[in-house]
This record gives C-alpha cells, sequence and structure tokens, in this order.
C-alpha cells in the first residue's frame, strides 16, 4: 500500500472554492474524465448537502503492464461528497468501482475556511475586523493507493500508481483554479458565466480529440498522459467564453 497526503492554499473564501470544486469537470486539465453524472443528492437535517456522483475516467497502461490485465482502458469511480454550510467544509471521498484487484485508488479530500487572512493589517490600521478579512481556503488531500495482482508486480504497480496520482493532483487543482478564474471574470461579466456552465454540460463537453485512444502509453514515467493539456488547450477553452485572449 502507498500513501499520499498534501495539502494546498487558496487565497479565495471556502463557498468560491466549493463551487469551482464541484463544477470543474469538464476542464481541458482532465480530459480523461468521459462523464461525470449526479445519481443522489439530499439535504440532512443539520442542514448538510450529501451527493453522491458516478464519474467515467479513460486510462493508459504502461507498456510494461501484461496484455489483458484489463478489460478495458475505462474505470466508473464513484465521488460522494458532503457540503457542511455551516461548518463551511467539504468533505469528498473517491473510489473506483472496477479493476480493484489489480488497483485501487481510495481518496479523500477536505476543504476548510482557514481565517489566517485576518492577518497584520489589523495591526497597522483602525479599521474594523470584518473590513479586513480575507478568509481563504485550505484544501487537504489523501489517497490509498492499493493492488492486490500478484505475480511479483504488486510493489510496482503502487509505485506507478502513486507517480499517477502525484500528476493528476497537481492537474486537478491547475483544473480547478482554472474555473476559479472564470468564476472571478464572471462578477465583471455576469451573464458569462451562465453561458460557460450551459456549454460545459452540452452533449459534446467530455469529448476531446486529444486523448489517446490505445490502453497501453508510451511513457513510462508514471506520469498520466490523458491528462495532458498545454497552455494553448487551457486559451482556446476560454476564448470560448470570454473571446479570443
Amino acid at each position: 500500500m502507498k500513501f499520499f497526503s498534501q495539502s494546498f492554499l487558496y487565497d479565495d473564501p471556502w463557498s468560491i472554492v466549493s463551487l469551482a470544486f464541484f463544477l470543474r469537470y469538464p476542464n481541458p486539465y482532465a480530459a480523461h474524465v468521459i462523464s461525470c453524472d449526479v445519481i443522489d443528492r439530499h439535504q440532512t437535517e443539520s442542514g448538510s448537502l450529501l451527493t453522491t456522483r458516478l464519474i467515467l475516467k479513460r486510462g493508459a497502461l504502461p507498456r510494461w503492464a501484461p496484455q489483458g490485465i484489463i478489460s478495458r482502458a475505462e474505470s466508473w469511480v464513484i465521488e460522494e461528497s458532503e457540503v457542511d454550510p455551516f461548518g463551511k467544509f467539504v468533505r469528498c471521498r473517491t473510489k473506483n468501482l472496477d479493476h480493484v484487484k489489480v488497483m485501487q485508488v481510495e481518496e479523500t479530500q477536505l476543504f476548510e475556511q482557514n481565517e489566517d487572512g485576518y492577518v497584520s493589517l489589523i495591526l497597522h490600521t483602525r479599521v474594523s475586523l470584518t473590513a479586513v478579512s480575507s478568509s481563504r481556503t485550505m484544501q487537504t488531500t489523501e489517497a490509498y493507493i492499493t493492488s492486490k495482482f500478484g505475480w511479483g508486480m504488486t510493489k510496482r504497480i503502487e509505485s506507478h500508481g502513486l507517480a499517477r496520482f502525484k500528476a493528476h493532483v497537481q492537474r486537478s487543482r491547475q483544473g480547478v483554479s482554472l474555473i476559479l478564474d472564470l468564476i472571478r471574470q464572471a462578477r465583471l461579466q455576469p451573464m458569462a458565466l451562465s453561458s460557460y456552465i450551459t456549454h460545459l454540460h452540452s452533449e459534446h463537453s467530455f469529448a476531446s480529440t486529444d486523448t489517446p485512444t490505445s490502453s497501453h502509453s508510451s511513457d513510462n514515467s508514471g506520469h498520466a498522459p490523458e491528462e495532458y493539456s498545454s497552455p494553448t488547450t487551457e486559451n482556446t477553452w476560454l476564448g470560448k467564453i470570454w473571446g479570443s485572449r
């Protein structure tokens, strides 16, 4: 078993980061995501919102993987989340539902409001606390990568999964940051965000001509080639919403 843990601080308030997190699919840094559907959503008596989503992702095997190790290069992932508007946190758990003997990735993400932004400005000015409030959001990501494949390949599969997950975390954060940027710009162009969301969830939103169709990857570095995105790709996406850049 391999374990991963990392924290990251966003300079945006919890409510905005949470919105960006749930709007993150699709984006040009997640070209491996084929579909994302809500299968259950309800509110608890305490006021928390519980959501279950089913996500279909496309993967690519490393060159050293035996032929036929999995039947298809796609995997269903279940995402269960809780949004607590009073405690100001989002807790999200995901895990793959198939290919679990080869490798299972169980991920937990926690978004919490961080009030460290109440800052030194108070020491140098006479303005009120609320006037200088600059709350930020702490994201903590943890994951367990486990393989039960055996045949002397368990450690190699887990190491490969860990390397891919590290690359995924970075690209996932870039995707959320892209949505955050769109939300900020939407404050200046209020109708644009609605147009953006409509575009994202159109029937062609998850299609990607740049996504490899082969189940084997020519990249043996452990990175996930199906998640690759260049600045040109991002600019193309932004251009669809805000015009040419």
